[in-house]
């Protein structure tokens, strides 16, 4: 397997606060093995192994184990190029998180997040590939940090998660981590993952722009073609959703329009870790999402582009996938 990569920018962040606090940023990051000219490149990346080795050094030279949690004050929209702005122009922090999910690759793919609605709150994990190392403790305090400073830049200073779950060993002074989150946190934790309440996702956000968010997503999609070519999994997902108008496909029709036989489509699905009932699922959800977006859709043309027999089976997919029907999801967004 490849080495995980990040944005080269993300780490300009810490050299930022390596820099207020008087450090020599540029020395640890050619000690790391960073090559400083390639920092400003918007399109340059890092290998895992290099930003890990940084982070160790920051916290040695600052004596600092918490600093992570002190570079997301020098995270800004551009840190994240299109992304950023996406985020900035989604409609509500739902949106903001499903689209962190949808491009976090864009940004590192040391960690894949995952989204979803439990128990009346959503949750939002942080997970580890297999067979690849975890990034520092300090980087997943800086993604934990930043992704709580990107709730309250929408909605107050204020602003706090229900609670919050990090891998790392708890640190003799939880303070800081107490003073950033406003939240009961808990450490040595099975996964890192932060949940919020419902109400808080969901509600307009006055500075939204679907056009902006629209035109950064496509950046995004051109950006993760380059960085990951087309999988099995990218082509059964479009093969999935060029068939639904015609009806739920089903394996062994995805399977013949790809010139495949079953077992060689499955085989395929299984070396990336997919399942075909999985993706049918996931493509459908996806969709449904932004399809409502679209306004001048109708809900029952949702639901025939969506492979559904009638409008009540497509409202209990679609409670199942976030807990609204399509009505109320739609109406939420105006």
């Amino acid at each position: 397997m490849p080495e995980p990569t990040s944005l080269a920018s993300w780490t300009r962040a810490l050299r930022k606060q390596l820099d207020a606090l008087g450090l020599d940023s540029a020395a640890l990051c050619e000690k790391a093995g960073l090559d400083l000219h390639t920092m400003d490149d918007p399109k340059a990346r890092y290998p895992l192994s290099a930003t890990t080795q940084l982070w160790r050094l920051a916290v040695e030279a600052s004596g600092d184990p918490a600093i992570g949690l002190r570079v997301s004050r020098y995270v800004s929209p551009t840190t994240f190029h299109a992304l950023g702005y996406a985020l900035v122009a989604s409609e509500n922090l739902r949106e903001v998180f499903e689209r962190i999910v949808r491009y976090h690759q864009v940004v590192s793919d040391a960690v894949v997040p995952h989204l979803s609605r439990e128990d009346g709150r959503y949750v939002f994990c942080l997970e580890v590939p297999d067979d690849s190392p975890p990034p520092a403790p300090e980087a997943m305090d800086a993604f934990a940090a930043i992704y709580v400073r990107t709730c309250r830049n929408r909605l107050g200073r204020d602003y706090a998660p229900l609670g919050v779950w990090l891998t790392r060993p708890a640190p003799v002074d939880p303070t800081p981590w107490h003073t950033v989150f406003r939240a009961p946190i808990h450490f040595a934790a099975a996964q890192n993952r932060l949940e919020f309440a419902c109400c808080d996702f969901e509600c307009h956000l006055d500075d939204a722009n679907p056009e902006l968010a629209e035109h950064n997503e496509a950046v995004l999609n051109r950006t993760l073609e380059l960085l990951h070519p087309l999988t099995w999994e990218r082509r059964v997902r479009n093969a999935i959703e060029l068939h639904l108008p015609k009806g739920v496909p089903s394996a062994d029709q995805i399977a013949e329009s790809m010139h495949l036989s079953l077992r060689s489509l499955q085989r395929h699905l299984a070396d990336e870790g997919c399942r075909y009932d999985a993706l049918l699922d996931q493509s459908r959800q996806n969709l449904a999402l932004a399809y409502l977006r679209e306004a001048e859709l109708a809900l029952s043309e949702i639901g025939y582009r969506l492979g559904f027999a009638d409008a009540s089976s497509f409202n209990r997919a679609f409670k199942r996938w976030t807990g609204l029907s399509p009505g109320q999801f739609r109406d939420r967004m105006v």
